[in-house]
């Protein structure tokens, strides 16, 4: 990297996938605004572990599903880092319940299209109009990485108003990366599979024997926060260049059509 120093918010990033996100972009020298929806012993804890990289770190607790509180969350992130060149939209929900479609509730798809995609696009907006109102010019990549899921795609009958919610998000990414490609700002959408997580814990003893028994993911594993991490790292560091709008299916191949 060449320039001022690259800086990054992280939402979501107490545990799990963006945990492993900002430790990525910690070790490529990124200064870290870590998101979590409250100001927890865990989010006080990835901030620790954030700093041992040798990066600047702030924690920056709130609700991203808030829209009013974006602002004051992106004042907040470079009140304390100077100002951000990436945005990596990493928070998300899972279903409240799974189970039959035809018995989803209201309250759990708007919870899931108000978290998952809703929050996406207007932290994406807010962060974007700042963006575009300075001068960019020095040396910088700038990225927005919108971490969706493979169920943007891929059905997953039990719990259709989460893949309703990420197919939305998958979207925005799109738009976005046409409306900012001629300003330089990149924007990926990274569609993780099967990520051991607290979120997956419930079922991962059921993947981990469909990997190895059946050949659902083509390499035989499931996937760490620490994959996706440098995955996001790639990205956001402009490694793959002369790219925008693409979709980065971090899924060991579990997607690809076979017969």
């Amino acid at each position: 990297m060449t320039g001022a120093r690259q800086a990054a918010l992280v939402t979501g990033a107490s545990r799990g996938i963006g945990l492993g996100i900002a430790k990525a972009l910690a070790a490529s020298g990124f200064d870290i605004a870590l998101n979590g929806l409250t100001d927890s012993e865990e989010l006080g804890k990835a901030a620790d572990l954030i700093a041992k990289a040798g990066v600047r770190v702030v924690r920056l607790p709130g609700d991203v599903s808030d829209l009013a509180g974006h602002a004051a969350l992106l004042d907040r992130a470079e009140t304390a880092l100077g100002p951000l060149s990436t945005l990596v939209n990493n928070a998300g929900v899972g279903v409240i319940s799974r189970g039959d479609l035809l018995e989803v509730t209201e309250e759990s798809y708007d919870r899931c299209m108000a978290i998952n995609a809703k929050a996406h696009f207007f932290l994406t907006q807010a962060f974007a109009r700042r963006l575009l109102s300075r001068n960019r010019d020095d040396g910088r990549f700038y990225s927005i990485v919108n971490v969706t899921s493979s169920n943007a795609t891929a059905v997953a009958v039990q719990r259709g108003e989460y893949c309703a919610s990420k197919a939305a998000a998958a979207m925005i990414s799109k738009v976005f990366a046409v409306r900012l490609g001629a300003e330089n700002i990149a924007v990926y959408d990274v569609q993780p599979g099967l990520i051991e997580t607290d979120m997956t814990r419930a079922v991962t003893e059921t993947y981990q024997r469909r990997i190895l028994e059946e050949g659902l993911t083509l390499l035989p594993r499931m996937g760490q926060p620490e994959d996706l991490g440098r995955v996001v790292a790639t990205l956001a560091e402009g490694s793959l260049p002369y790219t925008t709008g693409q979709v980065i299916s971090a899924d060991a191949g579990m997607l690809v059509s076979r017969f």
